[in-house]
């Protein structure tokens, strides 16, 4: 545990972040499409996430990219208060550890730090383990989606106040 570091994305992240995300997508048994799986910016995360109110994390572990998680405006929001929570998954070796929580507190401080009212986020029904963690730190479900994700394969949807 005590070689498990959680750093902002860097350019050279990359190519990592987006194999270790598709490979928890199939591991998880998500669609392709509809999902963040075939997202444009999952080959460009950095550049997508370098933009005003926007952050993306990685977790790091004996150099090793493991995870990561990031907040970004809502898609299709009109008003600038709802963030969303995004890409936020983890290998299996780092699961279990409490790294999930302490992803999700940095970027919900840093959501906060940017003036964000409240934050969304989608995920699969069957997830139980993430909706669990989500619950564990406020979120609460939601009867329909928000916003314009594209992601209409993910049908959990939860909010919660900042």
């Amino acid at each position: 545990m005590s070689n498990i570091k959680i750093r902002a994305i860097q350019p050279k992240d990359n190519k990592e972040i987006a194999e270790v995300i598709r490979n928890v997508l199939i591991e998880m048994g998500v669609p392709k499409v509809g999902t963040a799986y075939e997202d444009k910016s999952l080959d460009e995360m950095f550049e997508t996430y370098d933009a005003p109110g926007t952050r993306y994390y990685v977790v790091v572990e004996d150099g090793k990219i493991m995870g990561g998680g990031g907040i970004a405006p809502l898609e299709g929001e009109t008003s600038m208060q709802v963030c969303e929570l995004q890409k936020m998954y983890f290998l299996a070796p780092v699961r279990g550890k409490g790294i999930g929580y302490k992803m999700i507190n940095k970027c919900l401080d840093f959501a906060k730090e940017q003036g964000y009212a409240k934050c969304y986020l989608e995920t699969m029904p069957y997830m139980e383990s993430a909706r669990k963690l989500y619950h564990k730190v406020g979120f609460l479900p939601l009867e329909a989606p928000m916003g314009n994700t594209g992601h209409y394969s993910c049908r959990a949807w939860m909010i919660k106040e900042l």
